[in-house]
């Protein structure tokens, strides 16, 4: 008496010669790729060395607003412009990000730098604090108005950062304008990819924080004239 009627076996068989092409056919294409992740990128640490004591009398407090940039300059997007194709347009890498926006990032390296010397508050804690000698302090505003790797050729480009700087003194009235400036610096990219631009951008980023700093110190008055007394309440 048989076991299984005549025709099982064969199917049996066809299922699991199926079942063996299948796993051939696979083992022979390759499987797809994980999603690549862009790269991160930021100005890199900073200062690692304690900085030398510096003797000259500091500088009257800054309340730094947060700075304003529109459109892709207000991404993480790392930018770069064919000078010799279209420079009119703004083009993302890819497979690169700024950690955050290039505004901040700036920010950042301007309380930095200008922290080494004064005070460095927010715009909305100089518009509520007073100083210890009674004066509100001065608001610095920064506009980006370009931050992106500029292509001269395919093989040479560099960092262009580009920023209005504004000095205001908040009165009772309204906003009193006390200097503007716009700082434009450009820096050599050591290579025509995403980590050049970046390197560039970082000096030229640098460079123009230092440009802004030395303004301050021309513009604003020293220590010894105090700012606007605070308006009694």
């Amino acid at each position: 008496m048989k076991n299984h009627p005549d025709n099982v076996l064969p199917r049996r068989h066809t299922r699991a010669l199926m079942v063996v092409t299948a796993a051939l056919a696979l083992a022979g294409c390759a499987l797809p790729d994980k999603p690549t992740r862009p790269a991160l990128f930021d100005f890199g640490p900073g200062t690692l060395t304690p900085q030398p004591t510096n003797r000259m009398a500091p500088l009257p407090a800054l309340a730094l607003a947060e700075i304003d940039a529109n459109g892709l300059l207000d991404s993480t997007a790392v930018l770069y412009r064919l000078g010799y194709d279209d420079p009119h347009q703004l083009r993302p890498y890819a497979l690169a990000r700024w950690s955050m926006s290039p505004g901040q990032l700036i920010r950042q390296r301007l309380r930095e730098t200008l922290g080494q010397r004064r005070a460095i508050l927010n715009a909305d804690e100089g518009a509520s604090q007073t100083r210890r000698d009674g004066s509100i302090p001065y608001v610095l505003r920064i506009e980006l108005e370009e931050f992106s790797q500029h292509f001269q050729s395919p093989t040479q480009s560099a960092g262009v950062v580009r920023l209005r700087a504004t000095l205001v003194d908040s009165t009772p009235a309204g906003e009193q304008l006390l200097g503007q400036r716009t700082v434009l610096v450009q820096r050599p990219a050591p290579s025509a990819d995403a980590p050049g631009g970046v390197r560039a951008l970082a000096a030229a980023t640098d460079a123009a924080v230092e440009e802004i700093s030395q303004w301050l110190q021309q513009t604003q008055p020293a220590s010894t004239t105090p700012a606007r007394p605070a308006t009694p309440r």
